[in-house]
């Protein structure tokens, strides 16, 4: 049964003991593919640095991100809500936020995980996982696609709203400098004032 969170994103649904018992089992080739399939998304300097130093220190993205991808698979497989997973989606998204990162290049990863899941399934022609738990898992994948891509959004207004903020500071002292302000409080909202800032920000546009 899907149940419906508070902030109206279904929580996926529950599957049994047969598909739990293959996520397990190939737990640690799952997680290699993954990730590696996640790193390959960043240019190869990174991607070969982060995947050598996992260091928590040395390399903190590196680590936030693998370790991450490991707790999402691991209380995924243990059939646990997606309000679970929300930190570690949040870990995740707020790195790629900042990165220069489409909105689907930036929860692409989720999908990716169905890919390897089932690219794994197909290794052992004798493997046999209920048709309806295999709808079950990637049902919920796809819920954890749609949080992280509400954080994403979040992420990215926040973003604009301190380069918004940046920007105002940025215009009162340069029209302080250029004696503009006289001796009065700059509002950067009052209609000639927001003239005064589109037009610095034509002539930075133009140089």
């Amino acid at each position: 049964m899907t149940v419906i969170q508070e902030n109206g994103v279904p929580s996926g649904n529950s599957w049994g003991a047969i598909l739990n018992s293959f996520l397990s089992e190939r737990r640690s080739a799952i997680l290699e593919r993954w990730v590696d399939e996640v790193l390959s998304t960043y240019q190869p300097d990174s991607s070969n640095f982060i995947k050598k130093n996992q260091n928590r220190f040395a390399n903190p993205v590196g680590h936030t991100l693998t370790d991450s991808l490991v707790n999402i698979f691991d209380a995924l497989r243990a059939n646990s809500g997606t309000g679970d997973m929300t930190e570690f989606l949040d870990n995740i998204i707020r790195i790629r936020a900042v990165q220069d990162f489409p909105p689907s290049g930036a929860v692409s990863f989720m999908f990716t995980l169905k890919d390897v899941i089932r690219d794994e399934t197909a290794k052992d022609p004798k493997t046999c996982l209920p048709i309806e738990d295999l709808a079950a898992l990637d049902k919920t994948i796809d819920c954890l696609a749609l949080v992280s891509f509400d954080i994403f959004m979040k992420c990215r207004e926040k973003l604009y709203d301190i380069k918004a903020n940046e920007l105002k500071k940025m215009t009162y002292r340069l029209l302080e400098r250029a004696n503009m302000v006289c001796g009065k409080g700059f509002d950067a909202s009052a209609p000639a004032a927001q003239d005064d800032v589109d037009n610095i920000k034509q002539e930075e546009v133009t140089k």
